[in-house]
């Protein structure tokens, strides 16, 4: 029955309390330093046409659930960077939208290739050239009903989103620009795992 239900399902969410998906940012600078940030807090509402094979929605991440390199000082600084000392972290998110992500197959026990494209928003700052970012991915189905979906976005920078020590007042960020240490491009993995809408859910049975 959850199987058929995911199936015809129109609203589909990913749960940021469960614990098992995950967001990874990796920036890797040829002359400075490679990081990683992770956070395994992510959140999502997706609305999933079946006749078309197609995934529109959102995806959030909480800035303050991002750790860089498992370091609290490095996630300070980020937090910096991210929110450039304008606003509070605790009420910044780094956010995906994304209209007809499209299912390249069927959805089933084997991957599907998933492509298209999604605008970030990181602390409500959109990027400065008013562009999306491209993603590609797979999706499928677990015995379980649920939907696992691997995404990656390539050459994500952050510059264009006004993450960095220029952005960000004090004397901190002033000497951070004194060397790249942090790559300005990277890239982005997010591992979920969907499942029907438990509301919506509830009421097709």
């Amino acid at each position: 029955m959850l199987i058929l239900l995911l199936a015809a399902a129109a609203s589909l969410n990913v749960s940021p309390g469960a614990g098992n998906n995950k967001f990874d940012a990796t920036f890797d600078a040829p002359l400075g330093e490679k990081i990683v940030a992770t956070s395994s807090s992510v959140g999502c509402s997706v609305a999933w046409d079946e006749k078309s094979g197609t995934a529109s929605g959102s995806c959030s991440v909480p800035l303050t659930s991002v750790m860089v390199d498992n370091e609290p000082t490095k996630t300070e600084h980020f937090q910096q960077w991210a929110t450039n000392k304008k606003v509070d972290a605790a009420a910044c998110s780094l956010e995906a939208r994304f209209e007809a992500l499209k299912l390249e197959g069927p959805l089933s026990a084997a991957p599907a290739k998933l492509t298209g494209d999604a605008a970030f928003r990181v602390c409500g700052k959109r990027r400065i050239d008013g562009g999306r970012e491209t993603v590609s991915g797979t999706a499928l189905r677990l015995p379980d009903g649920r939907i696992r979906v691997r995404a990656r976005v390539e050459r994500f920078n952050r510059d264009r989103y006004r993450i960095g020590p220029k952005y960000t007042e004090g004397w901190l960020s002033r000497v951070q620009q004194l060397a790249p240490v942090v790559a300005e491009e990277g890239s982005i993995d997010i591992s979920v795992f969907v499942k029907p809408d438990e509301t919506k859910a509830a009421s097709r049975q």
